[in-house]
């Protein structure tokens, strides 16, 4: 698995599934399920790989530097 996830997505991701995560515990509705995707969210940004992005040819990753 090559990463296609760049530093600055990988730490959106991260902050946005730990909010989704949390925000399960705090509403009180039918729709706090959704508070599960923020799982999807924390791996892809740990391992800074995503599937749709790899599905697509996306990559938010820098490009290396010639010399």
């Amino acid at each position: 698995m090559r990463k296609n996830v760049g530093s600055n997505d990988s730490v959106m991701r991260i902050l946005s599934g730990a909010a989704l995560l949390g925000a399960m515990f705090w509403i009180d509705s039918p729709w706090r399920w959704l508070g599960l995707l923020g799982i999807a969210y924390l791996i892809t940004g740990i391992l800074r790989w995503c599937p749709a992005y790899a599905l697509f040819g996306v990559s938010t990753c820098t490009p290396p530097v010639d010399e």
